[in-house]
């Protein structure tokens, strides 16, 4: 209970230091996505009595399904400008974002599939820590991959968040192993999307989404899906469209009307609502229990992440 009515301070506090005294729409619009977000855990523990291939199957059929209507009705302007964008470009770049756009789907579908595991088979607490530890994580693949430089604070964030990893994986570290795991295909997934700028990303999700399902299709026994009995499954259809509509394609339009008008150190640090709000489940609603060490975990990757963005500018003006 004391880790839980931290949290819950935490969170207020958070709320605080983030927004402005008169939060604009797309203030507004980014908090409500990761508010969303954060809620995750509570439908996702709804279908544990399903596989998680199963609810993959049917989240990446739906939402593809949603995105294709809105695309190819409301959107044809901008998927037409799209095609002729990557139509123009040079062999070079045309090579870059087909890589890019195949490789980030194969991320973002792994991704969705061991959040689903590890929130459902593992604990909402692991699942959490792996989004909180992400955006570091990020940082470090930006630095390998992309030659991206690090301020000294947030070496240090990365060195706090290897203490922390350390600290819980002495009590369950296949815990910790699969929280990386979740972590690293999201950072990764968000280091290739990096080499995408300047293409609009609904369209390339969509294409990202397209490719999975044709993966996934053939493959579903793999899976353990099992797509005849499910489109019998009523309850399994109600929630898997729950989860594509309410936490898949709503909260992506809203951070993408974000994203419009506020700068990414304002969206970058209100992306740690997600995790936060999924502690609090954890601990209050789900009633998972914490020791005193992972306690102690939790604080220092909390330390971590306000040292990694001490020297942000987390964007104020209104837009």
């Amino acid at each position: 209970m004391l880790v839980g009515a931290a949290r819950q301070r935490t969170f207020g506090v958070f709320l605080r230091l983030t927004l402005p005294l008169k939060p604009s729409r797309h203030h507004l619009a980014a908090l409500s996505a990761f508010l969303i977000w954060g809620f995750f855990p509570i439908p996702l523990r709804l279908m544990a009595g399903y596989s998680s291939g199963q609810i993959l199957f049917f989240r990446v059929l739906l939402s593809l399904a949603l995105l294709l209507l809105i695309n190819l009705t409301a959107r044809r302007a901008t998927v037409r400008a799209t095609g002729r964008q990557w139509q123009r470009a040079g062999a070079p770049e045309r090579r870059r974002v087909l890589v890019s756009t195949v490789v980030g789907g194969a991320l973002l579908t792994s991704n969705w599939l061991l959040f689903i595991y590890v929130v459902n088979k593992v604990s909402v607490q692991a699942g959490s820590f792996a989004y909180l530890i992400c955006p570091i994580l990020t940082a470090l693949l930006g630095f390998v991959v992309l030659g991206e430089k690090l301020r000294p604070n947030q070496w240090l964030a990365i060195g706090l968040s290897a203490v922390s990893c350390a600290l819980l994986g002495t009590g369950a570290w296949k815990n910790v192993l699969m929280s990386l795991v979740v972590a690293f295909t999201y950072a990764a997934y968000l280091i290739t999307q990096r080499k995408l700028q300047g293409y609009d990303r609904l369209v390339l999700l969509t294409v990202q989404l397209l490719l999975a399902a044709l993966v996934i299709l053939p493959t579903a026994r793999l899976l353990g899906a099992d797509p005849v009995a499910g489109l019998q499954d009523h309850y399994l259809l109600l929630m898997a469209g729950v989860l594509s509509l309410g936490f898949t394609v709503i909260p992506l339009f809203l951070n993408l009307f974000a994203l419009n008008a506020l700068p990414s150190g304002t969206v970058g640090i209100l992306m740690y609502l997600n995790p936060i709000i999924s502690f609090v489940l954890a601990f209050l609603y789900f009633g998972e229990q914490a020791t005193l060490q992972e306690g102690l975990a939790y604080g220092v990757i909390l330390l971590s992440v306000g040292l990694y963005n001490s020297g942000w500018n987390v964007g104020r003006r209104a837009a």
